[in-house]
């Protein structure tokens, strides 16, 4: 399972199409959010009147606060036109030039509804392996899961064998459906399977847990 963010200045709009357009289109393994660095109250109405026209009902949904959980269990993210703004997305990155729809009436904001469709088309059409196989997002949460779990265990585990150790808990989370709270989940886990014998590895040919020895370390 991947995650794609999609990220404007107040997840009223543009992201909130992008959204809703991946959620139709892109295939089952892949999922999206989106979010803005000053989410609005609520969607522009005329947004959500022309995402009807094409059979999109956006009526229920509520701007979302860009939060670093975010960024973390994503892996790609597109910005659309928020430059400065945009919080930094530990991630591949894309950034789509497409104007705010805040505020216009109707018959402008279409254009950009169709701009946005085409744009969506074009990641799942072009840029779908790469989203499956980019590792980016996998390295940036096991770089910030490794200095607190490296402070806590130094002297009794190698550095080796605690990078191995999370780096196989955090394995076990690529493929989820749901990926809130990752971060505190694999923390938690990996100190668990350092403070025992072995750890667990995700076998991806079967997709059981296979214990990993680990073999403690006696540094001063």
């Amino acid at each position: 399972m991947k995650y794609v963010l999609l990220v404007c200045n107040h997840n009223a709009g543009r992201s909130q199409m992008a959204q809703a357009f991946l959620e139709r289109d892109a295939p089952d393994d892949v999922r999206s959010e989106s979010a803005g660095s000053s989410p609005a109250k609520e969607l522009w109405p005329n947004v959500i009147e022309a995402m009807h026209e094409v059979g999109i009902d956006l009526s229920g949904r509520k701007p979302r606060k860009l939060l670093t959980e975010m960024q973390l269990h994503a892996d790609w993210a597109v910005t659309m036109g928020c430059d400065d703004v945009c919080p930094y997305v530990p991630t591949t990155v894309e950034a789509w030039d497409i104007p705010d729809p805040a505020g216009l009436p109707l018959e402008e904001i279409r254009p950009i509804r169709d701009l946005i469709e085409q744009e969506v088309r074009e990641l799942i059409d072009t840029n779908l392996e790469a989203l499956r196989t980019d590792p980016t997002a996998h390295r940036a949460r096991l770089i910030r899961l490794l200095p607190q779990l490296e402070r806590e265990f130094t002297g009794e585990r190698t550095d080796a064998e605690i990078r191995a150790c999370a780096d196989a808990v955090l394995g076990r989370y690529d493929n989820v459906k749901v990926r809130s709270h990752v971060m505190t989940l694999a923390h938690r886990q990996t100190r668990e399977c350092l403070r025992a014998e072995h750890c667990y590895e995700l076998d991806p040919t079967t997709r059981k847990l296979t214990p990993v020895p680990l073999r403690r370390s006696h540094r001063a």
